[in-house]
């Protein structure tokens, strides 16, 4: 079975610089992790390995830096890394990401199933997985908690619910997004960890993509972001003191006040 996991490389949380200008997330010289919910993309992808054999081969987007993400993967138990890095691709929206993944892993090669965490911790919007496999034109299942059973046609899996899961079986290849209750991600053993070192990573430009300029990057991205700030602290207040219905009174005059 050959795997594709996507995997973002974010910073960390008390890490995150806006560029002014752009409005963009600053990467170049920020501490950064894999996205918490990829590491278990990467640990499912592995264990699948294990059981039917095959290969994984992880894949980014991103600067430079993103290689330490790859590395981390393989260390892990991945085969190898892919990196997809071009000032061409610099400021992406979710669906220029999706549509240059997509391209990506048309490159490496013929797949069984992709893998993705169900979402980012910078963006938090769960569509880069979703766009990915629309591109492909491939099945998605999306929260995904646990696989049931697979073949190399077919897999069963149990998609997390608010209130339960359901079962789903898809053909392969599909594409399949996972939640932290799907797997604990191992720790790197010190044989990973060297053959991390020394691994090659494959970088990927827009020269070896060859994709549509009009679908990537800034241009590519049909939503952009205007404008982003802090909002201005909040001063003043009231505190209202007195029994329940007292207190519910004096804010049902408070709001009738602000709305007049």
């Amino acid at each position: 079975m050959n795997i594709v996991v996507c995997v973002k490389q974010v910073p960390e949380t008390t890490e995150v610089r806006i560029n002014p200008e752009t409005n963009t997330l600053m990467r170049e010289g920020v501490k950064s992790i894999i996205n918490p919910f990829d590491m278990y993309a990467i640990e499912e992808a592995v264990r699948l390995k294990e059981r039917f054999g095959g290969k994984v081969s992880v894949v980014t987007m991103g600067p430079p830096q993103a290689d330490g993400a790859l590395r981390e993967a393989i260390s892990m138990g991945a085969d190898e890394g892919f990196l997809v890095c071009d000032r061409a691709f610099a400021g992406s929206d979710t669906w220029a990401t999706s549509y240059t993944l997509a391209g990506a892993i048309k490159k490496i090669g013929e797949f069984d199933l992709i893998i993705c965490g169900k979402q980012a911790s910078d963006g938090d919007t769960a569509q880069v997985g979703p766009g990915i496999s629309t591109h492909l034109n491939i099945p998605q299942v999306t929260y995904v908690k646990k696989i049931e059973e697979a073949t190399d046609k077919v897999m069963k899996v149990e998609r997390m619910l608010e209130e339960g899961f359901e079962i789903i079986e898809t053909p392969l290849p599909a594409l399949l997004t996972v939640v932290k209750e799907i797997n604990e991600p191992r720790i790197p053993s010190l044989r990973g960890l060297m053959k991390a070192k020394s691994a090659k990573v494959t970088t990927l430009t827009q020269k070896e993509l060859q994709l549509d300029p009009q679908q990537i990057g800034l241009c590519g991205s049909p939503t952009q972001v205007v404008k982003i700030f802090t909002p201005t602290p909040r001063v003043g207040g009231q505190m209202l003191t007195g029994e329940i219905p007292d207190i519910a009174k004096q804010l049902v005059d408070l709001v009738k006040g602000e709305v007049n």
